[in-house]
């Protein structure tokens, strides 16, 4: 029996066709238009869903469930978007709407990021863990918790923002409005910024010709200043470190995870971003001589975590 996961996004909709191991054996994918009523966009994915079908080789009846990963504010009792800031859902009942147009196939929504989240723990970095967190360093820094084997969401199913924890009082500027959040210092974004202050700070440093003389300065142009042996470079990846390791702390202190998964492309570093984190998470868990420590890994799915958790919310009460 087949399980159908939708992570819906703002520029794709990629869906996949789950078997029973966690495995994608059919793919669909169209564009999102966001421009589109929430109905017309409800059509799309059920578009989306038919092609993945049959990709796998195999019809709508032999599908049992779909689940979708959506952004924004995601009530999972009820299958409605409230909100969703780059997408034409407002209150929208997109899981009874996605049910009416595939043949009364049941439907469950969680939010991307939990959805995520929850992939990872079945058949990525956490399989085996009852209790897992990821976070995703991108643009902002996303992320979801796995408690006791169900998804954490608070009991107004907003909770595990937790790009938006405080960690500088009255600190840099975030995009939500407040200061000093987890992701204002470490986020790709953050990472990027600070980079460039450090640049402009040292104008002899090797940073302006590796990312073209200031024109390409990303998450990855620090980490290529420390391999080439800059020391401005090496100055500003061991800042980042700091400020990432102190939000892993929190996050291990708060939830005593299994495991904490990374994900974004930051990620792409490997062990070079993975081991000082772990000597500095280490240093600083407060329940250090426990036998049993939180591990701190990559994640291992990619863009297929939030299709694979969507595919498999059948399996929660």
């Amino acid at each position: 029996m087949l399980h159908i996961g939708v992570d819906l996004g703002g520029t794709n909709i990629a869906v996949g066709a789950v078997d029973e191991n966690n495995r994608i054996v059919g793919r669909g994918r169209l564009k999102t238009d966001p421009t589109l009523p929430a109905e017309a966009l409800a059509e799309d994915m059920a578009k989306a869903v038919k092609l993945a079908v049959e990709d796998a080789g195999a019809a709508l009846i032999d599908a049992a469930d779909i689940g979708v990963a959506a952004p924004g504010s995601v009530d999972p009792a009820t299958g409605i978007v409230s909100y969703a800031n780059n997408l034409p859902f407002r209150n929208t009942p997109l899981a009874a709407l996605l049910t009416g147009l595939l043949g009364g196939l049941p439907c469950r929504l969680e939010n991307d990021a939990n959805a995520a989240a929850y992939g990872e723990s079945l058949a990525g970095a956490g399989p085996g863990a009852e209790s897992f967190v990821m976070i995703t360093l991108g643009t902002g820094v996303g992320g979801g918790v796995v408690l006791n084997g169900q998804i954490y969401g608070g009991f107004n199913h907003a909770g595990a923002e937790l790009g938006h924890m405080i960690m500088v009082k009255d600190g840099e500027a975030c995009t939500c409005g407040n200061r000093g959040c987890f992701e204002a210092y470490a986020s790709a974004t953050a990472l990027a910024r600070q980079t460039r202050a450090a640049m402009e700070q040292h104008p002899e440093s090797q940073l302006w010709r590796l990312s073209d003389g200031g024109r390409r300065v990303n998450g990855r142009t620090a980490f290529d200043g420390m391999r080439a042996g800059d020391e401005t470079a090496k100055a500003v990846v061991e800042a980042y470190l700091d400020y990432l390791a102190c939000g892993l702390t929190s996050l291990v202190n708060i939830f005593q995870p299994n495991c904490i998964a990374i994900g974004g492309g930051i990620c792409n570093e490997g062990e070079t971003l993975l081991a000082p984190l772990r000597e500095r998470v280490r240093a600083a868990d407060y329940n250090k001589l426990l036998p049993q420590r939180t591990r701190l890994c990559a994640a291992a799915l990619g863009n297929d975590a939030g299709i694979i958790g969507a595919a498999g919310l059948y399996r929660l009460p």
